[in-house]
């Protein structure tokens, strides 16, 4: 007759199963710690080598009321890195807070190795639930590079959400997007949608740009409201790469040379394209439009700007152009995360480097367990902030920027697309 264990009903047999799997599950979690610490020795190792070369001043973590409205966003902090030998690529890192619902973010954004900070960042989970998506809610995460200075990126981090959402509540009232439109012509329903959000999401990077064109270069004034000469007025600009998400699709708005990856199944997917001068379509526009394209320390539309579309930057109208190109994907079952980066990012990261790393980062089942790259936690006004997985591959990104001499500012935000604040 069989030993029993107790009370418990299993016998040796079964006991032997159970201990087999635990076992194969421990070396299964080994075997994630032991990947995950390779790629921490790779930061550390580049890390290293460039401690002695010129760090940032001051590291910035943005508050709730930037980054994610009223009590949805990180905790504030201010480090500052004045002392050189006190200097450290360790970046601070905007820890998560849970919002009401919504995918889990991680977001992080620093000066880098520039004098000044240009970058700014937007999360907006449950942004509306549109009649464009069937009264579900979408959520909302955009990058913004400014350039020539900060006023512009500003601007968009503050209004482009706002705009989107009047947009949105225009076109759901002019658009019976449950059936056939009379002022839009036949096609599938998918179709129509398509349209519907491209119209929407093309109105506000015109709209935003309409402001920015008015936007002082000099104190960040819009409509000609400062003293400031009238030169100073659309000579600031700024790249904006926005995603929407829907339960079934994820739409990216690209102006400029930040970037918008899916990573499914730990395999890189493009969802922008770079608007670089020397692009050969970009190329062909400029130049029908009258203008050229100078190499100085890379190409550059009239020997001045390193990309091709922007928000701003009037004085190179119309070759530099604000309309953004606009991609739809489906969502699969092996998506994985959505990096969005400013360039400070992208000039030394790989597509296919961002994915395998946040990827293992995903995969951690404790992401705050023996890694010196884990999350900073604060608390804030808001409530409590946790370490996240999304926060831990938006810190080792960062870390890894820097670490391969990343020149600019850097801002990284991760969506988890497998877990929600609700489930998951």
């Amino acid at each position: 007759m069989p030993l029993c264990n107790g009370s418990s009903g299993y016998t040796t047999g079964m006991l032997s199963k159970v201990n087999g799997n635990s076992t194969e599950k421990c070396r299964r979690r080994r075997r994630r710690r032991i990947r995950m610490r390779r790629l921490q020795a790779k930061v550390l190792s580049s890390a290293t080598a460039n401690a002695s070369s010129s760090f940032s001043r001051r590291t910035l973590l943005y508050n709730s009321s930037e980054a994610l409205g009223q009590n949805r966003g990180v905790g504030v902090s201010l480090v500052d890195m004045a002392d050189p030998s006190s200097a450290s690529t360790e970046p601070s890192i905007a820890a998560s807070q849970t919002p009401a619902s919504g995918p889990v973010v991680g977001v992080i954004s620093i000066i880098g190795r520039r004098r000044a900070m240009e970058d700014k960042f937007s999360i907006r989970p449950n942004l509306c639930s549109p009649e464009i998506n069937r009264g579900r809610p979408v959520d909302f995460f955009a990058i913004y590079d400014g350039h020539g200075g900060r006023h512009v990126a500003a601007l968009c981090s503050e209004r482009m959400h706002v705009l989107l959402q009047e947009e949105l509540t225009r076109v759901g009232e002019s658009t019976d997007m449950s059936g056939s439109s009379s002022s839009h012509g036949s096609g599938t329903q998918q179709q129509r949608t398509e349209e519907a959000w491209k119209r929407v999401l093309r109105s506000c990077f015109l709209r935003i740009d309409e402001i920015a064109s008015t936007t002082c270069g000099e104190c960040g004034s819009v409509g000609h409201q400062c003293d400031c000469a009238r030169d100073t007025l659309g000579l600031t600009g700024s790249t904006a790469v926005v995603a929407v998400l829907t339960e079934e699709t994820i739409i990216v708005a690209n102006c400029g040379d930040s970037r918008a990856v899916l990573s499914r199944d730990g395999k890189p997917i493009p969802l922008s394209s770079d608007h670089k001068p020397d692009r050969r379509d970009e190329l062909a526009r400029i130049e029908a439009s009258g203008g050229r394209v100078v190499f100085a320390n890379g190409p550059r539309v009239q020997g001045i700007l390193a990309m091709s579309r922007a928000i701003g930057d009037k004085y190179l109208s119309p070759y530099v152009i604000s309309e953004p190109e606009i991609t739809f994907t489906k969502r699969e079952a092996e998506d994985e995360c959505l990096i969005l980066a400013s360039d400070g990012l992208w000039d030394v990261i790989s597509n296919d480097m961002a994915c395998e790393v946040a990827s293992e980062c995903l995969r951690e089942e404790d992401p705050a367990a023996d890694h010196s790259f884990s999350p900073l936690v604060e608390g804030d006004s808001g409530g409590s902030v946790y370490s996240s997985r999304s926060a831990s591959a938006a810190a080792l990104l960062t870390r890894l920027a820097m670490g391969r001499n990343s020149c600019d500012n850097i801002s990284v935000i991760v969506v988890d697309l497998k877990r929600s604040h609700t489930g998951g």
